[in-house]
């Protein structure tokens, strides 16, 4: 199993025009069916497939990547009470869920297949967004080569800046994809991702329905804010198929201005009071119109680029176990007190105290020791051990000056032969590992002694 999960294989793909149409068809469809009961619903226009440089009919990667990916967005998701354990186990539960084999297509294990209905939801959608993820990361890279790609939940984002009364749209992005470099604005791009089981026809009603969570956040001027939208077939036969489109647009930039500077990402972030809804573009002297959902216009553009950055930084503080460094980089509407309450962060006596050096790298983290069958394993999840001490100093714009400068020089190899095991390395000095345990030999003596 520790194999298969540093195996690179293949994540089939389809972009193309077919799609869109399909995805069309799917939402005149749920639009009829809405007019009908008078519960029209807004949705993003212009849908269409990515272009085949960034994304063709395959990409290379190992199931162990998409773990990760998933792991990072998870990190801030306040699954449980137990934090650290909760949210890591969101991903580490699919360890033995994808089978990967050289020259082919990653597609499901016999064990995944025939898990309970309820909990096969849950599998296609976070499973969906771990592939998503991992894709968008490829295609906005390749768009950007200049810039480095971060995500970031797009409801902790969220948070900062608009009330729970206005946050009680239900539509919303998944995530925030930041492309970005030191000194420069930001991009934000919205994504809304999900998968299922079903097979091509619910990943259409799924891609249609997603339009409506993008569209209701815009980003600068009204219908110009670029993402992307996904949906991932995980089909008891066949390879994982990633459906994904992508809408174009001006907007998604945030620049400063005069009034309203961007701001060092050293300083701590506010909580913002933006007034709900998206507003339409003003006609005449008539009174402004809007629409549901969540809107950032010029004079929040350096406002909402500070806290996306401080948010991804918090976001590799948590994957590390560190509660005291994460709530440094939140708001108190984001939860910051979560964090800093002296709780442990990982599960009751595990924090931010694990270390070990990993393809020649030192990280440091925090680990968790569990079964899989009758096997105990232990996973780590951290920092690479210079970047955490800028993290915890405070120093995020240092940090982020550091990764942007390093992005192509981390190990690409998804096996350390010392550690044993899968070991997943990103651009931004984050690491996935996971080993049968190794009961350490002064354990043993100490328990034979008692």
């Amino acid at each position: 199993m520790l194999q298969d999960l540093a195996q690179l294989s293949n994540v089939a793909i389809q972009s193309d025009v077919a799609l869109v149409g399909s995805v069309e068809t799917a939402v005149a469809r749920d639009d009829k069916k809405r007019a009908e009961k008078g519960t029209p619903l807004r949705r993003k226009a212009g849908l269409e497939a990515l272009p085949r440089a960034e994304l063709g009919q395959s990409v290379e990667l190992a199931p162990w990547h998409v773990l990760h990916d998933l792991a990072q967005a998870l990190s801030l998701s306040r699954q449980g009470a137990g934090r650290g354990l909760a949210e890591h186990w969101g991903s580490l539960k699919y360890s033995q869920v994808l089978d990967a084999v050289a020259n082919n297509y990653i597609q499901l294990s016999a064990e995944a297949k025939g898990i309970a209905r309820d909990y096969k939801r849950l599998q296609s959608r976070e499973l969906g967004q771990g592939f998503a993820l991992a894709l968008a990361r490829h295609a906005l890279g390749r768009r950007y080569p200049d810039r480095f790609v971060s995500f970031v939940s797009a409801e902790v984002v969220i948070r900062a800046g608009w009330s729970k009364g206005s946050a009680g749209y239900r539509y919303r992005p998944d995530f925030f994809a930041e492309v970005w470099k030191p000194g420069a604005p930001s991009r934000v791009f919205p994504i809304a991702a999900t998968g299922n089981h079903g097979g091509h026809k619910p990943s259409h009603t799924q891609l249609a329905a997603r339009s409506a969570h993008v569209e209701a956040m815009h980003i600068g001027a009204w219908n110009e804010t670029p993402c992307l939208v996904f949906s991932t077939e995980l089909p008891s036969q066949g390879p994982v198929t990633v459906h994904a489109l992508h809408a174009r647009g001006e907007s998604g930039w945030l620049y400063g201005s005069p009034e309203h500077p961007l701001r060092s990402l050293d300083n701590p972030a506010e909580n913002g009071n933006i007034v709900p809804g998206i507003h339409l573009p003003s006609h005449g002297y008539g009174i402004p119109q809007s629409e549901p959902g969540f809107h950032v216009q010029s004079q929040d553009s350096a406002w909402f680029q500070h806290v996306v950055a401080r948010t991804v930084t918090a976001g590799s503080a948590a994957f590390a176990g560190d509660g005291a460094t994460t709530a440094c980089y939140l708001t108190t509407d984001q939860g910051s007190r979560r964090y800093d309450t002296g709780i442990a962060h990982a599960a009751s006596g595990s924090v931010q105290d694990a270390a070990y050096r990993l393809l020649g790298i030192p990280f440091v983290g925090t680990d968790h020791v569990f079964r899989l069958n009758n096997k105990r394993v232990e996973a780590f999840s951290g920092v690479a051990a210079d970047l955490f001490a800028l993290l915890s100093a405070g120093k995020a714009e240092e940090y982020r000056s550091e990764i942007y400068a390093r992005r192509s020089t981390w190990p690409e190899q998804t096996w350390d032969p010392n550690w044993g095991a899968p070991v997943s390395v990103r651009e931004d000095g984050t690491v996935l590992a996971m080993r049968l345990l190794r009961l350490r030999k002064s354990t043993s003596v100490e328990v034979a002694s008692t």
